[in-house]
């Protein structure tokens, strides 16, 4: 049974339900204020129109006055300045918003009025001032509508009338229950001692020799009725019999041989479901090690990754301080360089005058050559000509060689490394072929910053024996700043590598750092010389295709 529901105490009376509430400041009390406009209250006299709104000719509620002197409510006031140029509607003079203010004491006269009960009609013969409506409506007014004290009674009932509902009428009342004694609403009392009180006498369902009982008492009684339905306990096993308690006894005492059976079938099924689970448990374990396997392929894969990033990070490190050194040194040409410009801008400001003065000469050479002073003339000029010319032949000479040096210095490789592509491949062949320009020279690149100086050299129409029919690349090594220092004859492995730039990857390789191979190229050298003598290298055109040269020491 549910408990019951917890009522108040018939005695117990509830207020009239909250109203809307406007403090009144200035009156010291609490009135009642509509939400728009002004008062429809009907009252005992006729009210001036001086204290009617001039927008809404309702009696004044929280009355403002304008500069014009006319009066409105506080509502009807904002609608007016919400506009864009807010007009009296008395006399359509402008109102500006800060000159609007209160007017209390028309206020004190308006809730002065007297007036009738808003419940006339209900029965209320009280006459009362404007200012008191709201505590009569909520403290004395017997005629006033209020809600049940019960929160699930919803009806409405006069003050007069609320003790006789709640304790008489209201179908939430509490009720005391004539089995059990227990409190319920009135509402629901029929409905507790139908289904739900413990005490009422009920008989079993199943028509059994019981025939009266506590409601109470029910639910062990069917566990144990002879006439209740019921299956076989050997359902779960195959047995489909239904019947009574009863007869599924005798069913049991008369059916042992063929529950024993469904219990061998259901062991034969079982041993097979056993066998099948054993079988997927060999293959699991089977799948388990290969993924094991994996997992350790992995491991051993991921700590070969990480060993491949670390050696990556200290090449990015070394590359690092390389790439500042190289920029110290760009600082360092930079500065070098400066004074070049500089004399470069007076060379330039030296062509600029050199032309005025030709333009000069040209000028005296038109006027009267006879003058032993003009030829006097012509030949001073000539001279600084001269000079001028000399002196600007020098400054592109320096200037020249400064910008070759910047050049090998911003493209030059420091760690033996060389990665050589030749660009416009075909137009650079069929000049080979033709006997224009046979053989192509590479950037030079040193083994370290005070290291041997090398490049390579490229036949690209073959040389030698490869001549016409492969191509042939050089390995050369230069007359270098440092070569008084190093170790000589040259000992350093070379490796020749033409790279495949397409997905195939298909690179091919020749290196030697025998003396055998190698010849005279390992001697210390004084020039680059005709051809280039070291190790040689000749490809194919097959392996040609989307490749480029890389010389690696």
């Amino acid at each position: 049974m549910e408990p019951s529901k917890k009522m108040d105490p018939p005695g117990t009376l509830q207020t009239n339900p909250p109203l809307k509430l406007h403090p009144d400041r200035g009156a010291g009390t609490s009135v009642f204020v509509p939400e728009q406009g002004g008062y429809k209250e009907r009252f005992v006299k006729t009210v001036e129109d001086k204290y009617k709104c001039e927008k809404c000719r309702l009696v004044l509620c929280n009355p403002k006055q304008t500069e014009c002197g006319h009066r409105f409510c506080e509502t009807c006031m904002a609608a007016l300045l919400s506009s864009s140029s807010p007009k009296c509607t008395a006399c359509q003079e402008g109102i500006i918003k800060d000159k609007v203010f209160k007017d209390n004491c028309c206020k004190r006269e308006i809730l002065a009025l007297q007036i009738y009960c808003r419940n006339e009609g209900g029965g209320c013969t009280e006459q009362l001032t404007l200012g008191h409506l709201l505590v009569h409506l909520k403290n004395d007014c017997q005629f006033e509508e209020l809600s049940c004290v019960r929160a699930d009674c919803k009806e409405k009932v006069l003050r007069r009338d609320l003790r006789d509902h709640v304790e008489k009428a209201c179908k939430y009342r509490e009720a005391t229950c004539s089995h059990c004694k227990s409190q319920v609403p009135m509402i629901t009392l029929q409905k507790h001692e139908d289904t739900e009180c413990p005490c009422v006498v009920v008989s079993c369902p199943h028509k059994c020799s019981v025939q009266t009982l506590l409601r109470s008492e029910l639910s062990a009684h069917l566990s144990e009725c002879v006439n209740a339905p019921s299956t076989c306990s050997f359902k779960r096993y195959g047995c489909v019999f239904q019947g009574t308690n009863q007869q599924i006894k005798a069913h049991e005492a008369s059916s042992a041989v063929q529950h024993v059976n469904l219990l061998k079938e259901w062991s034969n099924s079982l041993e097979k479901k056993v066998s099948l689970l054993q079988n997927e448990s060999v293959e699991k374990n089977k799948s388990i090690q290969s993924l094991h396997n994996q997992i350790c392929s992995f491991e051993i894969e991921i700590e070969r990754q990480k060993e491949m990033l670390r050696n990556n990070e200290s090449k990015i490190l070394h590359l690092q301080r390389v790439i500042d050194s190289q920029a110290e040194k760009l600082k360092e040409l930079d500065k070098e360089i400066r004074p070049f410009r500089q004399n470069w801008e007076e060379a330039d400001s030296m062509k600029s005058s050199v032309e005025s003065l030709q333009n000069r000469v040209t000028e005296l050479e038109s006027v009267d050559k006879s003058a032993g002073q003009a030829a006097r003339n012509t030949g001073l000029l000539e001279s600084q000509l001269s000079r001028h010319d000399q002196m600007l032949s020098v400054h592109d000479i320096r200037l020249a060689d400064m910008d070759l040096r910047f050049q090998v210095l911003e493209t030059a490789s420091y760690n033996g490394v060389l990665i050589w592509k030749i660009r416009d491949y075909k137009r650079r062949k069929q000049e080979a072929v033709m006997g224009k320009t046979l053989s192509l020279y590479s950037q030079p690149f040193y083994t370290g910053y005070f290291g041997y100086k090398m490049c390579a050299r490229v036949y690209l129409n073959g040389d030698g024996m490869g001549k016409g029919t492969h191509l042939s690349l050089f390995f050369v090594i230069m007359r270098g700043e440092y070569d008084a220092l190093l170790p000589w004859p040259f000992k350093q492995k070379v490796t020749l590598m033409l790279m495949d730039q397409g997905q195939q990857a298909n690179s091919v390789t020749r290196s030697s750092s025998s003396e055998r191979d190698m010849g005279p190229a390992l001697q210390r050298l004084r020039d680059i010389g005709g051809h280039g003598h070291g190790l040689q290298s000749h490809w194919a055109p097959s392996v040609q295709k989307s490749c480029s040269g890389t010389c690696r020491r």
